[in-house]
């Protein structure tokens, strides 16, 4: 924000510069407003928390023998949307507002299915592929490992 500007930016300000740097590169963020201070990082952290559930399904023989039905989807041209990272599952923007999607209906690639929460940020999750959705496997709020099947989506 602008030193010259006389008006404090709001927590919608805040959270409109952190959805803008989503999508970069970014390593650390510090943002400070009067008395406030807002610190993002990314890094070895992150990378640790995701590499956390990848050696926890490490063992192949369990692997193998779970039938987790992406190979029923495989069959049936479905594409399948997973969870990029360990956190909590959310299907609406906020919990008074509509789902972003539901069964049957028809996305776009780039356009947010869900959102994740890691460590109390907010991840938009977007469809790699335009389609129908065909299943929503968690539930909202519930906790999903890195990997989870989250979507079914029927390309189109």
């Amino acid at each position: 924000m602008p030193a010259s500007s006389s008006k404090e930016p709001t927590l919608a300000d805040l959270l409109e510069a952190l959805d803008q740097l989503a999508g970069t590169e970014f390593h650390e963020v510090d943002l400070r407003v009067g008395g406030a201070r807002l610190r993002v990082a990314r890094g070895p952290a992150a990378a640790v928390a995701a590499a956390v559930p990848a050696a926890v399904a490490a063992p192949p023989a369990p692997a193998a023998s779970v039938d987790d039905g992406s190979a029923d989807e495989a069959a049936s041209g479905l594409e399948t949307v997973t969870a990029p990272m360990v956190g909590t599952f959310y299907r609406r923007p906020r919990p008074d507002a509509e789902p972003f999607v539901s069964v049957g209906d028809r996305v776009r690639k780039g356009q947010v299915l869900c959102i994740i929460e890691a460590m109390k940020l907010m991840n938009n999750i977007e469809a790699e592929h335009g389609g129908e959705i065909v299943e929503i496997l968690p539930e909202d709020g519930a906790a999903v490992q890195f990997g989870d099947r989250l979507f079914a989506i029927r390309p189109s």
